[in-house]
């Protein structure tokens, strides 16, 4: 669960999503080249699962797998906040949610 304000944060896969309509990495709406290298073309600073620093979790101190997240997907929807800024978003008060 993320808010509004860090959506723009969240990352982006590099395949085109061409069952959307207005989608942002399609080859139309000129998001994408075609036939294009990525190694040379993109940017300095590539994702990679081995150098990426995972954060951990602030209430039950598991791996983050969204770089520049706080809480884990878990913990977030349970308490009902945003994943990395923890602003409330969500009531949870009359949840019927499990202790798991």
């Amino acid at each position: 669960m993320v808010c509004d304000n860090c959506q723009k944060k969240v990352g982006t896969v590099a395949t085109q999503d061409v069952w959307k309509s207005g989608s942002r990495n399609t080859v139309e709406s000129g998001g994408r080249k075609l036939n294009e290298n990525k190694l040379l073309t993109g940017k300095s600073t590539r994702y990679s699962p081995y150098t990426t620093k995972f954060n951990k979790c602030k209430v039950c101190k598991a791996t983050v797998h969204q770089p520049g997240g706080t809480y884990c997907q878990a913990c977030s929807y349970k308490l009902g906040i945003c994943g990395m800024c923890g602003v409330k978003i969500l009531q949870t008060k009359n949840y019927r949610q499990s202790a798991v």
